[in-house]
């Protein structure tokens, strides 16, 4: 069936058509995780909307399994499946952005990157993510958060419109307008609707912003959470600073003496230009629940920013993560986040809590598919390594981390960090009471479940 659907679909599509014997084949399966190792039966690379169009309908016709890549980024690798047709976009990466009315559109395969880079030309941007390699796809669908979420709100809040090709290989705009529903389930409801072809974004206004890094000794931790719960969500909605714990990184700006050390600590992002005075004020308070070992702090151009953890965890490592949103830090929390900083089985892996207040919660509960807006964080602990014998030691960490730390949370997660191994029940929890309507959704653009490589929202019946 392979071999018949590379012949077919290399006569009617304009980008590429791999198959197991193909050179580039092995580059072309490859995705951000490296513990995922699946081989499809076709990778076909999409040139564009008919592309799309044509790939979509031939799996229906011949029954295929199909699979949707945008950039690559999925902890679980939904991405990608055994023996499917698998559908990349990462051929349609492109950015056109409107000045006047602060819009950017954007191809379905662009990274956060190629989106920063366009519109902080104009000085504008859109709050998505931390990673300038990260798929602007999977983030927008799955709702989308960053360094400026407590700013802006989340990326799904700046969605104006999207492009999508449904089950049956039609095409339409979902937004306020056209296809309301299916908008509403776009907007935090993940890839179980079609394939999104291109994102309609509003810009905001935001060009050099100011950076800091905090870090304290480990046995501080306990002081740190209980001044961080209380300290940012009283702070203003321009100071957005996710928690951490972590092994320091070798190189600037750290100095040498705490290289390969354990630390608890925030990144900060101050949305504006702030001056060093500024910068100053606003980063005082740091030394209130014990003096930290570092801090450095410096204007930034935003672009700058999103990319700077790319090289420390670029694409090829092995990846294993579990998330959970929180309301609010608990005393047992910071005992279970403190007993883990002591573990940390690699010097990559880590443990992050993502604000998602502020402009996060000004939409109300039921106007997206995100069911969280009463969330504060939005946890991820990520097992991470270069070395695939550490696979098991990673996995088992991040798990026993989560079942700890658990019972802390309120029941959900952010729909990508989800694990791909944990049970549908989860699904059903990071969504709610949404869940019913999201599966109405299904029913109405993708009865027969073909886009079902996703945390899966299955079709209602009837």
């Amino acid at each position: 069936m392979g071999g018949t659907a590379v012949e077919t679909l290399r006569e009617a599509l304009r980008g590429e058509v791999l198959g197991p014997q193909d050179a580039g084949y092995d580059e072309a399966r490859a995705i951000y995780n490296a513990m995922i190792d699946r081989r499809p039966a076709v990778i076909a690379r999409c040139a564009d909307v008919t592309d799309v169009r044509a790939v979509v309908r031939y799996a229906r016709e011949s029954g295929m399994d199909l699979a949707v890549r945008g950039g690559g980024h999925s902890g679980g690798g939904l991405c990608l499946a055994d023996g499917s047709l698998l559908l990349d976009l990462s051929g349609m990466r492109w950015v056109r952005v409107d000045p006047g009315a602060r819009t950017a559109r954007v191809g379905g395969g662009s990274q956060l990157g190629d989106l920063d880079h366009e519109a902080h030309g104009f000085g504008l941007g859109v709050p998505a993510g931390i990673m300038s390699t990260t798929g602007v796809g999977g983030l927008t669908l799955g709702g989308g958060h960053g360094h400026l979420t407590r700013a802006y709100g989340l990326t799904i809040d700046s969605l104006v419109a999207a492009d999508v090709v449904l089950a049956d290989g039609s095409f339409v705009t979902a937004s306020a307008d056209e296809h309301p529903d299916l908008y509403w389930g776009l907007r935090g409801g993940g890839g179980n609707f079609g394939v999104a072809t291109s994102f309609t974004y509003a810009l905001h206004p935001v060009d050099t912003v100011g950076l800091a890094v905090t870090l304290w000794e480990p046995e501080h931790i306990g002081e740190v959470l209980r001044w961080y719960r209380e300290f940012l969500p009283a702070a203003p909605e321009n100071l957005n600073g996710f928690f951490a714990t972590l092994t320091v990184a070798p190189g600037p700006p750290f100095p040498e003496e705490i290289h390969g050390k354990k630390m608890c600590g925030v990144v900060w992002c101050y949305t504006g230009t702030p001056s060093e005075e500024e910068l100053v004020e606003t980063f005082a308070p740091v030394a209130e629940p014990a003096p930290p070992v570092f801090h450095f702090a410096t204007p930034i151009p935003y672009p700058a920013l999103q990319s700077l953890f790319d090289d420390l965890i670029p694409k090829g490592l092995q990846w294993y993560w579990r998330g959970d949103f929180f309301d609010r830090i608990t005393d047992g929390a910071i005992d279970v986040h403190a007993a883990f900083l002591d573990t940390l089985p690699t010097d990559l892996s880590t443990m992050h809590l993502y604000p998602v207040d502020g402009a996060a919660h000004r939409p109300g509960a039921l106007d997206t598919a995100w069911a969280y807006r009463d969330a504060t964080w939005s946890g991820v602990i990520g097992g991470i390594s270069p070395d695939p014998s550490d696979a098991d030691r990673i996995r088992d960490w991040a798990v026993g981390y989560w079942e700890a730390l658990h019972p802390h949370s309120m029941g959900g997660a952010y729909v990508n960090f989800l694990g791909a191994d944990e049970p549908p029940t989860r699904v059903r929890a990071t969504y709610r009471d949404h869940y019913d309507r999201l599966a109405e959704v299904k029913r109405t653009y993708d009865p027969d479940n073909v886009f079902h490589h996703t945390q899966n929202v299955v079709p209602a019946r009837g």
